[in-house]
This record gives structure tokens, sequence and C-alpha cells, in this order.
């Protein structure tokens, strides 16, 4: 999770040192980080999946990463981390066929997500992949960040993680670094 980023570790430290996690708000897929940074009005989304697949960052099979199943398997760790018990459910359903007709299918999409995207831009805004645990409820959803949101300038394949906590409540302790893609020191 976060390749290798200091979060488990974090949470552990926090609840054995007595402070208790409130909330939890993060961007923990380097794959979907990478597709919402790079998309563009001259680089739609289908050519924004196709790209993060040629990088390396997505998984040969890219619905995998555009499904939400790992960000949310992710989140549940974090959850049941932080002491909280969250199951985990998604549809199969979502994502049937093949990977071909996946592909064959994918730039059906690219006008609607331009829409929203231009929009989102207008606004002065983007757009970020976000796992979210509050109240003891896990959710993840394509969220709308401005520009003094933490989110707002994560570029490329980087992932971060806010955690609110007692002791944490006003700023919350941020952990930041990279996602899919990073590229480990020799002789680890």
């Amino acid at each position: 999770m976060g390749a290798g980023l200091p979060i488990i570790n974090t949470i552990n430290d926090l609840i054995n040192s007595g402070d208790r996690i409130l909330k939890i708000e993060a961007v923990v897929s380097g794959t979907l980080n990478f597709i919402f940074s790079t998309l563009s009005a001259d680089c739609p989304l289908s050519e924004t999946i196709r790209l993060a697949k040629e990088k390396g960052y997505s998984e040969p099979d890219p619905r995998i990463d555009l499904c939400g199943k790992d960000v949310l398997r992710k989140l549940v760790i974090l959850a049941r981390e932080s002491g909280y018990a969250i199951e985990l459910f998604i549809p199969q359903e979502l994502f049937d066929g093949t990977i071909d007709e996946f592909w064959a299918k994918l730039p059906q999409l690219d006008a609607e997500f331009e829409q929203r995207r231009a929009r989102v831009e207008k606004e002065g805004k983007r757009m970020r992949f976000v796992a979210k645990l509050e109240d003891g409820k896990a959710s993840i959803s394509l969220a709308e960040v401005d520009k003094y949101h933490p989110f707002y300038n994560l570029q490329g394949s980087n992932n971060i993680i806010l955690l609110t906590t007692e002791r944490y409540k006003e700023y919350p302790m941020m952990i930041q670094g990279y996602g899919a893609g990073a590229v480990w020191p020799t002789g680890r």
C-alpha cells in the first residue's frame, strides 16, 4: 500500500500512544491518480488509461484498478488498523465481459469525462479518486477538490493519506509519496 509509505506503522504508533483515528481521507491508487492527473482536453480518458498501462502503473487488466476494488481493499485495511470493523463487498457484474470488449467500449466514455473534466477545470477544481473513512463508515468516490485541499496538487502516480485524530484534529497528519511505479533502490 502506498509503495512502502509508513501508513500502517504511523496508525499503529498513533493508537499505541493513546490517540484515536477520527477520519481517514486518502488517494491510494497511483494508477487512478495518474489517470486523473493526466486527463486533459488533449488526452481523453481512454488515452490516459492506455498510458497508465503502457507506463506500467496499471494492472495488466486496468479494469482491476478502475473498479476501485483495490482502493476499497486498502481502505478496509486502514480502517481495521484504526480499530473499525469494515466489511468489503463489490458486485462483480460491474465489469462483465472480456478485456478486448472493455478496450473497444472504453472510448464511449471519453465525451462524458471530457465534459466533466472541462467543468471541473473551469470551477478551479481537480478530480481525485478518494477513499474515506469517517464515523466508522467507508466510501470511495471520484471527488472534485479545490485548490485549498491537500489533494489538489497531487501529481502523477503519487499517493496521499490524511489522518484526522484526536491529537491532529485541526491539522490532519499527512503522509505523501510514491504510489504506482515507485522505483526501489537496488539491493532491496
